[in-house]
C-alpha cells in the first residue's frame, strides 16, 4: 500500500485525500487549523498540524513526510489585496526537509496564472509570463522545485476552480461594469482536478513521461465570460452581470493538450 503526504487539506486537498484512501493509499494530511484535525482523522486520514511560514515550519514535518514516496503541495499564495506573503520563501524553508526524507516524487499544484492575459492559444510549450505577483511566485517556485535533483517534480497548472459549493457567479452576480467580455473562460471542476491527479499517480508505462513534466489542467469548454456567466445568473435565478462592452476584451485560451495525450485522461464535468 502507496504512502502519500499531502500538504494542505483544504478546498481540494482534502476530498482528494479522500478519494485517495478510498483507492487504498495511506494519506498523510496537514492542516494549519486544530479545529479540522478531528474532521481529517475521522475520514481515514493521519492528521498533522502543520504550518509553513517563510521564517520557519511549525509541527512535526519530519514525521508527516516519514514513510511516504510522494508528496503533494497545495498550499496556495495568499497574495490578494494587499498581502506581502513570500511564498517562494515558505517553499525554500520546506525543500530541506523534502530532501532528507523518503520523497522521491512531489505533485505541486500551480495555477494558470503564470501565463500572460494575450488573446491566444496557450499550451504547455508556451513560455510563461505571469502578469500577478501570484504568477510570479508561482513560477519561481515551480522553477525551484523542477530543477532540484533529490527528488522529480510534475507540475499541475489548473484554471479557475469551481465545485458544488464553489462558483464565480455568486461573487459576479449584479456586478456592473465587468470588463474582457468576450475573453474565454478557463475553469475546471473539483471533480476533474481529482481525477487529474488520480491519473498521475497511477502506476502506468508512462510513468517516466508523468514524473518532472508540466501539465495545463482547464476543461475544454471555452465560452466567452460574457455568455457563460450571464447563462448561470439565469440558472441559478440571480441578477445578472453587466460587462463593459467599449475596451477591447483580452483572454487566453488554456489547451490542455499532455493531460489528453500522456494521460490520457476524459474529463468528467467538460461543460461546467
Amino acid at each position: 500500500m502507496k504512502q502519500i503526504s499531502i500538504l494542505g487539506c483544504g478546498w481540494l486537498g482534502l476530498p482528494l485525500a479522500k478519494a485517495l484512501v478510498e483507492n487504498g493509499f495511506t494519506i498523510n494530511g496537514s492542516t494549519t487549523s486544530q479545529e479540522k484535525v478531528s474532521m481529517i482523522e475521522k475520514s481515514g486520514i493521519q492528521p498533522f498540524l502543520i504550518s509553513v511560514e517563510s521564517k520557519h515550519v511549525s509541527g512535526n514535518i519530519e514525521l508527516f513526510l516519514e514513510g511516504s514516496t510522494i508528496l503533494i503541495i497545495d498550499i496556495p499564495p495568499k497574495l490578494r489585496g494587499n498581502s506581502n506573503e513570500d511564498f517562494v520563501g515558505k517553499i525554500k524553508k520546506l525543500i530541506p526537509f523534502i530532501e532528507k526524507s523518503s520523497i522521491e516524487k512531489l505533485l505541486f499544484i500551480s495555477s494558470t496564472s503564470v501565463y500572460s492575459d494575450v488573446n491566444s492559444l496557450v499550451t504547455e510549450e508556451t513560455i510563461p509570463n505571469p502578469e500577478t505577483e501570484s504568477g510570479k511566485q508561482l513560477l519561481e517556485t515551480e522553477q525551484l522545485l523542477q530543477s532540484n535533483s533529490n527528488f522529480k517534480t510534475t507540475v499541475l497548472r489548473f484554471g479557475g476552480l469551481i465545485g458544488e459549493d464553489r462558483h464565480p457567479i455568486r461573487f459576479l452576480s449584479g456586478r456592473k461594469n465587468l470588463e474582457n467580455p468576450e475573453a474565454p473562460i478557463n475553469l475546471i471542476h473539483q471533480k476533474d482536478c481529482i481525477g487529474i491527479i488520480m491519473a498521475i499517480l497511477r502506476p502506468a508505462q508512462n510513468d517516466k513521461l508523468v514524473w518532472g513534466d508540466t501539465f495545463n489542467a482547464v476543461a475544454p469548454f471555452h465560452p466567452s465570460r460574457k455568455d457563460y456567466y450571464t447563462q448561470k445568473a439565469i440558472d441559478q435565478n440571480l441578477a445578472l452581470p453587466e460587462f463593459n462592452n467599449e475596451k477591447l476584451s483580452l483572454g487566453k485560451t488554456i489547451l490542455n493538450f499532455k493531460i489528453n495525450t500522456v494521460l490520457n485522461y476524459t474529463f468528467t464535468e467538460p461543460n461546467l
